[in-house]
């Protein structure tokens, strides 16, 4: 969740107009700049703006962009989508550069509807940070996200000229999390919605994964975006200056948690001061998972997600599981690419990182899934012949369909650490009182890319992880040479044991293809770094200790005594070619991405004080008696998709 979302097409018209203004006079360039950008949109639509009324009295700015030829008496579906992030640009001359999830479905026709959500840029009311749903209202003045939107539809519906009268509905990220809110308890005309890289539930993604914070996501998501809105608005809060490229020194120099109201926030950020507030997972949290109240879903439903999202791979994954189990008959299908977040629109999703997907895959989900699924549920043209799950194989690069997500056809494996940093398919380890053991100082934590950035890159969970290998807080354990390809599919549930010297400590699994020496570079490799011997990183995940048991009841680990960590990755879908390796890495702090863990456990990290964080040494056993493996799923190589 970033608060640029839907900036980039204005980011990169500035970007042009500096360029063209340094050899053009500006307001020039300007006018021409603009006509270049827009005018495939004001050519074919005409553009209103409203102030749609809810049921307690409060308004929402909306745009309409009406296809101009809607006027002979054609008719189109509406397709919406509601945004935290400004429907700008205001005012009805100025048009968007594009409309809608790509520009198929634009040139196709759709009336397309933008909405500021309730309390954000235009719109009136309170913006709550993922609104809880209110399953039961008894009253007008009991709103929430889904009723927001019956209201948005049920008004355009009465006001808005030459519709068919069918909805659909769609979002990215914050904007997803609307869709798959906006089609809980449905307006009967919302036919087809698709939430991408949707939020599901704050302690599992985006701000938390399994109760571990990711700091600099956070911080830099909330210290502008955050900022109170003292009236409506056209205007973006300004983006918070660091005065340095270096996040990890920026936020080592932070110090404790306790740090960022007296040096930076000031009181002023409303989230920022509720994460301290409630450091575990409480009713403030559990009220904004939405994954209990997806039980009466009518539409049909594409969820979109990428394999390589840093930020919300878990939402995707889970809305489809909790559609899939209450909502038996309706029409629910799962896409997952090779994406960063929402890399299917925006690039021509070939590559991320160093690493080559081998096609435009976000072309290929445009055409193929994402304008048939909204041309079939809205215009009736042609077949539903989209599978319950599209899903992209990386290693080994090619789409797969399946009927049912996870695929029926899995046979369950365990991958056992063993000695000498081995790794081995079903075979646990023989020998008993085996371990492995690293220093953790949270006052030299591990970083977790080698480079230099102020927050989370969009490629680091593709990155080479040779760094970090070589890193003395860092275990490392590889399979032999693969004598065949193997496919992993489905989820992944590390199964740890291990203790710590002090009282808490998170732990961090990371699941790695190691490309062979002789690997050739492909174009996409960027200069100075090899594929030969790249240790690419498929899956990663952690977990805070304390939360092992309960993450509503954090619990002291017992010093040098062996836990049982069970830790999810989530689902995978990925090759290790004949001569690759397998391997897993094992740490305890990955910093700035995840803040430091003190290691002396306290009620609150939020208010830990410096004299906290604590040096610790941590074990890892891989005994008869404690074998720590990773469940798996193998997909037989003649398994039929």
């Amino acid at each position: 969740m970033i608060i640029w979302h839907y900036r980039p097409l204005h980011v990169l018209f500035r970007a042009i107009l500096f360029l063209v203004a340094i050899t053009f006079d500006l307001s020039t360039a300007q006018c021409g700049l603009l006509n270049v950008l827009s005018y495939s949109v004001a050519a074919k639509y005409t553009k209103h703006e409203y102030r749609i009324p809810m049921r307690d009295g409060k308004h929402l700015f909306t745009s309409v962009y009406v296809p101009r030829d809607a006027t002979t008496g054609k008719k189109y579906p509406i397709l919406l989508t509601r945004t935290c992030y400004s429907v700008a640009p205001y005012g009805e001359s100025a048009y968007h550069a594009s409309l809608g999830p790509n520009r198929q479905l634009q040139r196709e026709g759709f009336i397309f509807v933008y909405q500021d959500v309730r309390g954000a840029f235009m719109s009136e009311g309170t913006f709550v940070n993922m609104r809880p749903h209110i399953a039961t209202k008894r009253g007008n003045d009991q709103i929430d996200e889904s009723s927001d939107t019956f209201d948005t539809i049920q008004w355009l519906l009465q006001h808005i000229t030459h519709h068919n009268g069918r909805v659909g509905m769609w979002g990215i990220s914050y904007p997803g999390f609307y869709a798959a809110t906006g089609m809980i308890d449905a307006h009967p005309a919302l036919k087809a919605v698709s939430p991408q890289a949707p939020i599901a539930d704050w302690w599992c993604d985006d701000f938390h994964h399994q109760g571990a914070f990711f700091l600099p996501h956070s911080f830099n998501f909330i210290v502008s975006f955050g900022q109170p809105r003292k009236k409506l608005t056209k205007v973006w809060p300004p983006r918070f200056q660091h005065g340095t490229r270096d996040g990890y020194q920026f936020f080592m120099d932070l110090g404790p948690l306790k740090n960022a109201n007296p040096r930076y926030l000031h009181d002023r950020v409303a989230m920022w001061n509720n994460l301290v507030a409630h450091p575990n997972y409480d009713e403030f949290w559990k009220s904004r998972n939405i994954l209990p109240h997806l039980k009466h879903v009518a539409p049909a439903v594409l969820i979109v997600g990428g394999w390589f999202d840093a930020e919300d791979l878990y939402g995707p994954l889970h809305i489809y599981a909790s559609i899939e189990a209450a909502n038996p008959s309706i029409k629910n299908m799962l896409v997952m690419g090779p994406w960063s977040h929402g890399g299917w629109a925006r690039g021509q999703g070939d590559h991320l990182g160093n690493i080559d997907f081998g096609s435009a895959t976000s072309q290929f989900f445009q055409t193929h899934i994402e304008s048939k699924f909204f041309n079939k549920y809205l215009k009736d043209r042609g077949e539903s012949d989209l599978p319950e799950a599209f899903v992209f194989e990386t290693g080994r690069n090619q789409w797969r369909q399946f009927d049912h997500w996870p695929p029926h056809s899995l046979a369950h494996h365990k991958l056992y650490l063993g000695p000498k940093h081995t790794l081995a398919l079903d075979h646990p380890p023989k020998t008993d009182g085996t371990f492995d053991q690293f220093s953790s100082d949270p006052n030299k934590p591990v970083p977790f890319i080698n480079e230099i950035a102020i927050g989370m890159t969009k490629s680091y969970m593709t990155d080479d992880q040779r760094f970090a290998a070589r890193h003395p807080g860092v275990l490392v354990y590889q399979t032999d040479l693969l004598d065949h390809d193997l496919t992993l599919c489905g989820p992944l549930v590390a199964d740890l044991h291990v203790s710590t010297s002090q009282t808490d400590a998170d732990w961090i699994v990371k699941l790695i293809d190691v490309l062979p020496p002789d690997t050739k570079d492909n174009r996409f490799v960027r200069p100075g770094e090899h594929l030969g011997g790249y240790q690419m990183m498929v899956r990663s995940e952690v977990i805070r200790g304390r939360f092992r048991n309960d993450p509503a009841t954090p619990m002291p680990m017992a010093p040098n005594k062996v836990t049982r960590i069970r830790l999810p990755l989530q689902d995978v879908l990925h090759t290790f070619r004949k001569g690759h390796r397998v391997m897993i890495q094992i740490q305890s702090s990955w910093f700035p991405l995840v803040d430091r863990n003190p290691q002396k456990f306290v009620d609150n990290i939020f208010l830990a004080e410096p004299t906290d964080f604590v040096a610790a040494i941590h074990r890892v056993y891989h005994s008869s008696l404690y074998a720590s493996h990773l469940d798996i799923g193998i997909l037989p190589q003649t398994a039929t998709p």
